[in-house]
């Protein structure tokens, strides 16, 4: 008889919109979404981590003071959410932090990949066991370090007979595609909302495009699209991913140079590509009579996006995770809970077919509490 234990997940995205925790119960390897909550990030946080991540020059004293801001951020959410939701540190067998990510870079002669946030603060700050720096162990047998995500979604979603495909629309789209006796692919697609973001903050000053209202005020200018096409990540074969390293405002600045465009037309061409270069992706898994894509993150409640995807893959059920009931807003947070969880039971949690790793592995490593 399986016994029942509880994880917290945390998960601060490439879109830095804030926080997100959840709370999950696993019996066996079933897991239950009990609470879940969101906690503010402060600007002058974000700012200072954007700058990071899009490269700029800095120094082991930013890192570090990075690193400990985070580590008190990500346990004052974890704490909240024990506020909130009435459970005690104690009923917690341990804390999944996937940290935030300000540098991944999967390929080359020096691959690697950096998230901050101190797992010790978490750990002594929380009274609750601490599993962080969940990518470099695969990275470390050859894989990317990513996607870590289709993983828990082949636990979650199953198919009989047809595709499902996962996409979580976050700052960088991804994918998990689960198919009938086949082994589940995953990848990063290309840009989720990030650039949308990026773009929208500059001209509105607003962190995001609420309800789309910016970007339906414009219109896709053909030409810019194919100009964003012409990105060489598009084009490179999985397995793969990408981040702010590669899409942010300089690198759309460098795409716009020879055009003279309305910021609203910008704005939607940018929605445009991001749902092209994800249908171009989803349809080529298309097998079965009810081929389902399921979607969660902040795009899903994009309702532009969701509009297009639909009218691109007019073979496609195109619908929110929360129908098949995992809300869409803390699907990865569940996830690295999920990735905790198999941690403390030394299961393996990345899948070689996605991540390119040489083996099986139990990601993650372990910050003990002083209980």
């Amino acid at each position: 008889m399986s016994t029942k234990e509880w994880y917290i997940g945390v998960m601060s995205g490439t879109s830095m919109d804030g926080v997100d925790t959840a709370l999950v119960a696993f019996e066996g390897n079933k897991p239950s979404l009990l609470a879940y909550d969101e906690y503010p990030m402060p600007e002058s946080l974000k700012q200072r981590l954007l700058d990071v991540c899009i490269g700029q020059q800095t120094n082991l004293i930013e890192i570090g003071e990075l690193d400990h801001l985070l580590g008190h951020l990500f346990a004052n959410a974890v704490n909240q959410l024990l506020d909130k939701s009435g459970y005690r540190a104690e009923q917690i067998r341990a804390i999944g932090n996937h940290g935030q990510t300000v540098y991944h870079q999967p390929q080359g002669n020096t691959p690697f990949t950096m998230q901050l946030g101190d797992a010790n603060i978490i750990a002594a700050k929380t009274n609750i066991d601490t599993i962080a720096d969940f990518r470099r162990k695969d990275m470390a047998l050859g894989g990317l370090g990513a996607p870590l995500v289709p993983a828990f979604h082949q636990t979650i979603f199953h198919t009989q007979d047809s595709s499902v495909v996962v996409l979580n629309i976050g700052g960088i789209a991804n994918i998990s595609v689960i198919r009938p006796n086949q082994k589940v692919i995953g990848y990063d697609t290309g840009p989720g909302n990030m650039l949308m973001d990026a773009w929208c903050l500059r001209h509105t000053g607003n962190k995001y495009d609420k309800d789309a209202a910016f970007a339906s005020k414009g219109k896709v200018s053909q030409e810019l699209l194919e100009q964003l096409m012409t990105e060489s990540y598009l084009a490179q074969p999985a397995p793969k991913s990408t981040g702010r390293e590669l899409f942010n405002l300089p690198w759309l600045d460098s795409q716009l140079n020879p055009f003279d465009l309305s910021a609203e037309d910008v704005q939607r061409t940018l929605c445009e590509y991001t749902a092209q270069t994800i249908a171009n992706e989803v349809e080529q898994y298309v097998s079965g009579p009810r081929p389902e894509l399921l979607i969660c993150g902040g795009g899903a409640r994009n309702p532009l996006i969701m509009e297009r995807l639909a009218a691109l893959l007019p073979n496609w059920i195109v619908a929110p995770t929360s129908e098949k009931g995992v809300d869409n807003d803390y699907m990865e947070a569940m996830a690295f809970a999920w990735l905790a969880y198999r941690r403390i039971h030394n299961l393996p949690s990345n899948l070689p077919e996605v991540t390119g790793a040489s083996d099986l592995a139990s990601l993650g490593v372990m910050y003990f509490a002083d209980k």
